[in-house]
């Protein structure tokens, strides 16, 4: 629980930044914080943040975090194109992590690893039935109840809660990317 609490701090912090994502993350955490005032609440403890929170997570949640606004657009997998709900995590994934997710919703559940949602960890797969299917949409988890996703035609990435209750009743299950289930760039 404590490191999901580091987790959301550190990706509101980003929120509110706006900002592309960093190059460095542990050495933009502690920027970050500085900007915002809040490395002295930390005080000696910014070590023990980057600690708890695995790199490649933080490391995608602050990318993707970089995309709030980027608009959806249906078969959209660039911030040139736009996003779909599976362009954006397949894009987040390939950009960050260096794993090629399939690219439709259903494909990325099938290719990943089922987990309870009370072992949710920011970068798993959240699944939503939007379209009276199931897996028809998916998210990438942030941490606290949140998760970041392309929603709509007219709308952009964003952050929600999926305790509102249009994502409490469409929850359809929580999956976690496993490097040996998906594949790896290829070279071009």
């Amino acid at each position: 629980m404590h490191h999901r609490l580091w987790v959301f701090l550190f990706a509101s912090v980003c929120l509110s930044a706006h900002a592309a994502p960093p190059d460095n993350s542990n050495d933009d955490l502690a920027q970050l914080l500085a900007e915002k005032g809040l490395l002295t609440q930390f005080g000696g403890r910014l070590e023990q943040v980057r600690s708890s929170v695995s790199n490649k997570a933080a490391d995608l949640v602050v990318n993707a975090m970089g995309f709030l606004g980027v608009p959806y657009r249906r078969g959209g997998n660039s911030v040139e194109t736009g996003f779909d709900c599976s362009g954006f995590v397949r894009a987040m994934y390939e950009q960050t992590v260096g794993l090629v997710l399939p690219r439709r919703a259903e494909q990325q559940a099938a290719a990943t690893q089922k987990i309870e949602r009370t072992e949710l960890q920011p970068g798993d797969l959240v699944f939503f039935n939007t379209m009276r299917r199931t897996f028809s949409h998916v998210g990438i988890y942030v941490g606290e109840g949140k998760f970041i996703h392309s929603p709509k035609p007219g709308a952009g990435v964003r952050m929600e809660d999926m305790s509102l209750g249009y994502w409490e009743k469409r929850f359809n299950g929580a999956r976690r990317v496993e490097s040996t289930a998906v594949g790896k760039p290829t070279i071009e």
